[in-house]
């Protein structure tokens, strides 16, 4: 394990504590009866309600002065100041917890429990009187260190921030510490999720659980995620969607199901997409799309209000108004509107042509569906900002859906699209098993051909099918997606706690060897490691002024009075013998 200098006697003061007879990791409760935020709410109104208090957090800096000290503690609410005094805190002989404890073994990032009173500081700053203090986690780990000032102006500015988004989503629980605004976007996604299901619940719409590894994967078009199951000794596929399942309990007699489903897409990763996802998908018995738009422009409108207080949602530049209505096109006219062609009439080889025109991207696997849905994708998706219905599809891009009651050739489906972006998908279910059996069939052949994304033939649910569904309008939504809007989030990532990242790279430290390689005195080494040096791109990326004090103050230090002091010119050498490779 390749360990900073802070790392080190971090670990040091771990052992210093235990030695002391004192738990760096306490088994114990600690009782908490007040949160920063409820102190900072209330204390003016209720002053006398705050004289015997008990809270915890993270200690988040310190400015230590003699025998007392200011410090600030964050809690999950918020962060508040706290104010030690030497004798408060030891009122007896025994001065060790503040002078040896908190002065020289506790560390930002450390949680402690205090007890105390609120008062009011000479400049006006609410703050903690601490009267008792107890290491409840001692921390190994510094934490980046975050700096606020104000600016001339009296604004608060941040400098140093945490905001390396590799760092920032392979190290969530780092990011949430210094950049407490992000637990609040995730606040924001639960109270999103809840509107929604308390929306569908009142409607007396069952939520249930559907199988996650599936025998067939089938409700969408998508690639899956494969297993195997040893003791059956069958595939197994990770779920794609759960339409199939939701429609067998449409069959089964409930009128009204939905899931909040976490579902598996083996796709491109991008800010819009991760291949792991949350979606709810919503059936309704004796419905049609026309329904089901009315209930999910309700449904989106109560969210922003219940998120935000207001149906205006600023996303990015534009400021996004979910109120109903909401507009309405079809998908011929959309791509007419925007692009000035009618395409309606058009078989494949015209749309090739088209999109060729139109410099759409496309290949040979695609049909006449695929074709289509790339010419609006890239044409007529990126214009719609305020929230839009796009409905009447071609039956060629929806193999699942009914085909429309009097536009031949077309299906009863709509997307909404808000900000550029699709936010759900819905249909007038498919019902006929024979039609379903026929596109299933259709979507086979496109497979054949390349299409790897093509849906496969699912007997058991042709099945159910036959049993009878009776007309069910079907909803799904991209909770991610809606919670970046919701959140003005850039990214996907930002809206997922642990979002799927690449291998984390391992450093590997230099050995004995490798650092006699770059010139390095055998007595030089533990110098450097002490102070960080271990890899060579370290080396090679270093200033060699800042090298030089650093290995020559810390050899002072460590008190190595027989090693001598590399010169400048030593510390370039090592430098660019790193740089050669």
């Amino acid at each position: 394990m390749i360990l900073s200098e802070q790392e080190i006697i971090r670990r040091q003061a771990r052992e210093q504590l235990m030695q002391s007879g004192i738990d760096p990791y306490p088994s114990d409760t600690f009782e908490v009866n007040v949160t920063t935020k409820d102190i900072h709410q209330n204390y003016e109104k209720r002053k006398t309600d705050y004289k015997d208090i008990s809270i915890a957090g993270r200690l988040m800096s310190r400015r230590i002065m003699g025998s007392a000290s200011f410090a600030e503690l964050q809690d999950a609410s918020g962060r508040i100041q706290i104010y030690l005094r030497r004798d408060d805190l030891c009122p007896g002989e025994d001065k060790s917890l503040y002078n040896t404890v908190f002065k020289k073994m506790m560390d930002i990032g450390d949680i402690i429990g205090i007890k105390g009173y609120v008062f009011t500081t000479e400049v006006g700053e609410i703050s903690i009187h601490v009267t008792s203090l107890k290491l409840l986690t001692k921390s190994l780990k510094p934490l980046p260190i975050v700096k606020e000032a104000k600016d001339a102006d009296g604004n608060l500015k941040t400098y140093d921030a945490f905001t390396d988004p590799e760092m920032r989503y392979r190290q969530r629980y780092v990011d949430m510490i210094v950049n407490p605004e992000v637990r609040e976007t995730f606040v924001k996604r639960t109270q999103l999720v809840n509107s929604m299901r308390n929306f569908l619940a009142d409607r007396g719409y069952l939520e249930v659980e559907t199988p996650i590894l599936q025998p067939l994967y089938g409700g969408a078009a998508a690639r899956p995620f494969k297993t195997h199951h040893n003791t059956l000794d069958m595939t197994l596929y990770l779920r794609i969607a759960n339409e199939l399942y939701l429609k067998r309990l449409i069959v089964g007699g409930y009128d009204g199901v939905f899931e909040f489903s976490k579902d598996f897409r083996n796709e491109g990763m991008s800010r819009f997409h991760n291949p792991e996802f949350t979606q709810v998908e919503l059936y309704v018995a004796y419905k049609d799309y026309e329904w089901m738009m009315d209930l999910t422009e309700a449904m989106v409108e109560k969210v922003a209000m219940d998120l935000h207080g207001t149906t205006e949602v600023q996303v990015g530049d534009n400021i996004i108004n979910f109120q109903r209505p909401w507009k309405r096109y079809t998908m011929f006219e959309a791509i007419e509107h925007f692009t000035g062609i009618d395409i309606s009439e058009m078989d494949e080889a015209g749309l090739r042509e088209t999109a060729q025109k139109l410099n759409v991207p496309i290949d040979e696997t695609m049909g006449k569906g695929k074709l289509i849905d790339e010419i609006f994708g890239e044409k007529c998706e990126g214009q719609l900002i305020q929230p839009t219905f796009i409905t009447d599809y071609p039956v060629e891009m929806s193999p699942l859906a009914k085909k429309h009651k009097n536009k031949p050739g077309l299906v009863e489906r709509f997307e909404a699209i808000a900000n550029g972006k699709e936010i759900c998908n819905s249909f007038s279910e498919l019902n006929d098993p024979v039609d379903q059996r026929a596109r299933f069939e259709e979507q086979l052949e496109l497979g054949k051909r390349g299409d790897d994304e093509a849906m496969v033939l699912d007997e058991d649910f042709l099945r159910a099918l036959e049993y009878g569904m009776p007309p069910t309008a079907g909803l799904g939504i991209g909770i991610d997606r809606l919670s970046m809007m919701m959140t003005n989030s850039n990214s996907i990532q930002d809206v997922l706690f642990f979002p799927q990242m690449k291998p984390e790279k391992k450093v590997v430290a230099l050995t004995a060897a490798q650092y006699e390689e770059l010139g390095v005195a055998k007595d030089l080494i533990q110098i450097l490691q002490k102070i960080g040096m271990v890899t060579k791109q370290q080396f090679a990326e270093a200033k060699d002024g800042k090298l030089h004090q650093d290995v020559c103050g810390n050899k002072k230090k460590m008190k190595l009075k027989e090693v001598k002091n590399p010169s400048l010119e030593d510390v370039q050498g090592w430098i660019a013998k790193a740089g050669e490779e």
